[in-house]
């Protein structure tokens, strides 16, 4: 049957399933994690041995580190990228056999999941004890990424020009994270302003990094300042991105699991309006000429092609 028409006949659950199979996830703007398909794949990485949470605490602090010069206490559960979330991105945005740059690897799921998935993964991260950590984990399952120690600001001036099929990152949403005392941590940098300007740097070198006719990813999200105010920190990465060449292609919310949102909520919002914030936003830039997509990238049919998945 036509999806049209299970549309137009309140088939949305069925249509959803027939999408889900040919794409992994239906393509629309909103990915919710907490649906069925979604929380079964996310398991069956899991279940791998995936856990990214490792060496993702304040233990990667070095030993005497001062918390209270931030105002307040550094993160004790630093947050975890989801793996479905990187199955589903390196499916639709690399080419077959592709390299996979992120410039702020963090924990170990996005290249596990790469190099699981046949993809090439070199991350860069500035953590020695998360690197090591990241390693034995990827040598536990059976994989091999390539993560470097170091500043991707500097890092990234190593790296060869047009070589990467993809870049998927996470970076720090400035100071709400704070993951170390390293002068080039720009999590802890002073002021917002100053992280720009790095995070511009860092912006710019990885879009030379990567092909002519490839997708850039960024998954960021929106914070609040000292005073309680809004950071747009995603206008932010896209204006970065714009004035270093690159356009937005696609912007998908990420709704994230409710947790304990509801408690913290019902604590601030009475008295501070506060809205409680359960998502992120998948930001997926295109470097090049759109209408080359179609030529360079294979008809995307999981069900019908019997495309690489390892469920």
């Amino acid at each position: 049957m036509h999806l049209a028409k299970l549309y137009s006949c309140g088939g949305d659950e069925m249509s959803e399933n027939i999408l889900n199979k040919k794409f992994l996830l239906s393509p629309f703007s909103i990915f919710d994690t907490i649906q069925g398909n979604w929380q079964e794949n996310k398991k069956k990485w899991l279940h791998m041995g995936v856990k990214s949470e490792i060496g993702r605490d304040a233990t990667c602090l070095p030993t005497g580190f001062d918390e209270s010069k931030y105002g307040k206490k550094i993160s004790q559960g630093t947050s975890i990228f989801d793996p479905f979330l990187c199955e589903v991105l390196y499916t639709w945005f690399n080419v077959e056999n592709g390299n996979i740059l992120d410039p702020y690897a963090g924990g170990s799921v996005r290249g596990i999941v790469a190099e699981k998935l046949g993809f090439k993964y070199t991350g860069i991260e500035l953590s020695e004890k998360q690197v090591l950590s990241n390693r034995e984990q990827a040598k536990d399952i059976g994989v091999t990424p390539k993560w470097f120690i170091g500043d991707s600001n500097k890092k990234l001036d190593e790296a060869p020009n047009l070589h990467y099929d993809m870049l998927l990152t996470c970076p720090p949403y400035y100071n709400l994270e704070v993951y170390s005392d390293d002068k080039d941590d720009i999590s802890n940098f002073k002021t917002y302003e100053e992280f720009l300007e790095v995070y511009s740097s860092i912006i710019k070198k990885g879009i030379e990094k990567v092909k002519v006719n490839r997708f850039i990813v960024y998954v960021v999200s929106n914070f609040r300042d000292n005073e309680g105010n809004i950071i747009d920190f995603v206008v932010d990465t896209i204006r970065l991105h714009k004035k270093h060449g690159v356009n937005l292609y696609n912007e998908i919310i990420l709704a994230n699991a409710i947790g304990t949102l509801p408690v913290r909520t019902s604590a601030i919002f009475p008295k501070t309006r506060k809205i409680g914030k359960r998502h992120q936003n998948v930001l997926v830039f295109f470097k090049g000429d759109s209408k080359e997509i179609k030529n360079i990238y294979a008809l995307l049919d999981i069900q019908g092609t019997k495309q690489k998945r390892l469920f």
